[in-house]
């Protein structure tokens, strides 16, 4: 597994966090998020397409590409600003992020199946102008 790091394409165009193609998960701590990457390894899912962030990292990551005063610059039709922002406050709360590179033949509900009994707190599926709810706020609990 790599460590997370904000790349070419993990932004739309007005430079909000909206990683197309991957899934984001998020954990309330490091060894949920570790256990859930071993059952996403043991399944055939390459370290290649997993990474890791800290609450530190990730929140300071996505920071920069969540605009606080994006809503104001330009109307969204979308929830991406308010996802990013959720995110964040995940982050800032302490949960640690999975970051999963979804090829097109990986099925959100076969992950969400093989994470079963995890303590995965929230999740999004990121598809091209979609964002997939994969888990339902937990971080609040």
């Amino acid at each position: 597994m790599k460590p997370f790091s904000m790349s070419a394409g993990m932004t739309n165009m007005r430079g909000v966090f909206y990683p197309t193609g991957h899934m984001v998960l998020m954990f309330p701590t490091e060894a949920d998020a570790r256990l859930a990457c071993e059952r996403l390894r043991k399944d055939g899912i390459s370290e290649d397409d997993l990474c890791m962030a800290s609450p530190d990292e990730f929140e300071g990551q996505i920071t920069g590409a969540t605009d606080e005063d994006d809503d104001v610059l330009l109307p969204s039709v979308g929830t991406e600003s308010e996802t990013a922002r959720h995110f964040r406050q995940l982050a800032h709360q302490g949960h640690y992020a999975l970051i999963v590179h979804a090829k097109a033949g990986l099925s959100s509900d076969h992950v969400i199946e093989v994470l079963d009994g995890t303590h995965v707190s929230y999740g999004q599926r990121y598809r091209y102008l979609v964002i997939e709810d994969l888990v339902e706020d937990k971080g609040q609990e």
